[in-house]
Formats: structure tokens, C-alpha cells, sequence
């Protein structure tokens, strides 16, 4: 496993300094401190990035209203690094400043339709949540928002839309979110793979509650359908992250960059691990990585 001590020392594995183009960054645990902040060191090399003209993307489990009320530096220099976002778990792309969507990943009606019946009747009392309309949309069925605090969506969880099970499937989500009062995230993850729903996939981004998207979408599909767009390939791009939501990312990337304190799988598979996000590991890493 790479030493975070060793970071600064070593070439970077896969991307050249030299030839890094774009720089795709988990937020939550990753670019933010475990308070949800930007360090002032954070928000220098960011500014130093849009300097050196290397685009630096959030790519997140959250909505475009949740990166701008934890980011705002991306549309502060959206002149630089083009404004874009990958949203939902890689379900959207999403111009944070105007608010165009780029693309959308759905999914099936009758797969969300499987999901609420077989995973309701394998966990009782489970709560599901639906984002639709390019993240602007989201409704909870009642018993959700008791579960929720502010910080878990960027929502006030007293303002949230209830609505009846029917309404949350009855038409294509980009993400479907499952909790329940007891279980943890990581169970609800084991016992969605033993019920094997057919169109969907689930991972989860450290929050306390499952995440589900359409089979084949994650943060590589996003990132990918973005960086084709901008006609830049996969060798060119350093990816961040800490949760199980970014593995398929940072393997796509040509340099994948684990935060220290990210979950095991990752630190596994990672090509660097860059010290914790409250030791400002995605600054120091960047640092050594720009021009």
C-alpha cells in the first residue's frame, strides 16, 4: 500500500504531472473536511489549478443544490473549469450555473417497482427517498425525514415532499436511497447483492443510508460520458476519493488518489494515498500533481 508520507516523493503513478488535464474529486470526506469546509489550503489549490488550467470537477452522490452549498469555489471559477458537475452517483451531468443538463442515466420503472417490494418485505420498517428531475426533485415517504439531519442532503428535513410509495416509483429516478433506524449502510449493501434485483446497482458514499441507480451507472460512467464530452481521455484525468461510491472511478482514472482516511476497498486499489481529508490530503497531493 503507498505511504501518504511518501506522496510528494514519488512520480505520480499513470499521470505525468506534466499532462494532467482534469482532476475529478469526491467532495463529502475527500475535498471537504469531516466539518463539511473548504480549508483555506484546499481553496488555494483550486484557484491554483483554474491558474494552470487543469478543470477540476466535484464528482458526487450529491445534487447540484447540495454542491453549491458546500463548494461555491466551482462556480466562483467556473470560468476556468467550465462549471460542470457529476451529480447522483455518476446518474447526471449538470452545469452547476445554469443549471443545463448534460446527460441523465435513469431507472426502470418496473426495477424500482422490484426494488421497494423485495427489499421492503427483506428489511421491515426500511424508508425510501426518490430523486428525480435532475436533482431537484425529491420525495420521501413518510418516516424518511424523521431518520434525516440537514447535513445528509443539503435539505431541511422538515420541508421535505412526502409522498406515498406508488409516487416514489412511478416514474424514472436518477437515485433511489434506503435507510432504516437500525441497520448500517454496509448491511443494507449485503443484503441488496444477495437479493440480486435485475437493472439496478447499489453502493454507498458513507452516508447512513443505501444509495441505487441503474445497473452500469456509477461515478466512472458519469465521469467518463463527461470527460468524452470534453474529449479528454481517461490517462489524462487524476480521480479522488474515500468512499465505496468512488472505487469504480478512481480504477477508471489513470491516476486514482484514496484519501487516508477512505474505506479499506479503496485503500486497496487506490495507485497513491494522500493523507486524511482533515489533514488537507486532496491540497497536498493536487500541489504535487499541477504544472
Amino acid at each position: 500500500m503507498p505511504s501518504p508520507d511518501a506522496l510528494a516523493d514519488e512520480p505520480a503513478a499513470g499521470v505525468a504531472p506534466r499532462t494532467v488535464r482534469l482532476v475529478a474529486t469526491d467532495l463529502d470526506n475527500t475535498l471537504l473536511r469531516s466539518d463539511k469546509s473548504i480549508s483555506p489550503r484546499t481553496d488555494a489549490v483550486l484557484r491554483a489549478a483554474a491558474d494552470a488550467g487543469v478543470v477540476v470537477v466535484p464528482v458526487t452522490a450529491r445534487q447540484r443544490v447540495g454542491v453549491l452549498a458546500v463548494a461555491p469555489q466551482f462556480v466562483e471559477l467556473a470560468d476556468a473549469f467550465g462549471g460542470w458537475a457529476v451529480c447522483s452517483n455518476g446518474a447526471l451531468g449538470v452545469d452547476l450555473v445554469t443549471g443545463e443538463r448534460l446527460f441523465e442515466a435513469t431507472m426502470g420503472v418496473d426495477a424500482q417497482h422490484d426494488l421497494l417490494t423485495l427489499f421492503s418485505d427483506a428489511v421491515p420498517d426500511v424508508r425510501f427517498c426518490a430523486v428525480r428531475d435532475g436533482g431537484d426533485g425529491f420525495l420521501v415517504e413518510a418516516g424518511y425525514a424523521e431518520l434525516c439531519v440537514w447535513t445528509d442532503h443539503s435539505r431541511d428535513p422538515r420541508t421535505m415532499q412526502i409522498a406515498d410509495r406508488a409516487a416514489l416509483t412511478d416514474v424514472p429516478n436518477l437515485k433511489m436511497v434506503a435507510r432504516h433506524p437500525q441497520i448500517s449502510a454496509r448491511d443494507l449493501l449485503a443484503t441488496f447483492r444477495a437479493l440480486e434485483i435485475p437493472g439496478l446497482r447499489a453502493t454507498s458514499s458513507g452516508a447512513p443510508f443505501l444509495e441505487i441507480s441503474a445497473a452500469g451507472v456509477g461515478k466512472a460512467y458519469g465521469l467518463q460520458r463527461l470527460t468524452e464530452r470534453l474529449g479528454i481521455g481517461p490517462d489524462r484525468v487524476v480521480a479522488f476519493g474515500d468512499g465505496l461510491n468512488d472505487l469504480d472511478m478512481l480504477e477508471w482514472a489513470g491516476l486514482g488518489v484514496a484519501v487516508a482516511n477512505a474505506e479499506p476497498e479503496l485503500l486497496a486499489v487506490a495507485d497513491r494515498i494522500a493523507p486524511s481529508c482533515d489533514q488537507d490530503g486532496f491540497a497536498q497531493a493536487l500541489e504535487a500533481l499541477l504544472p
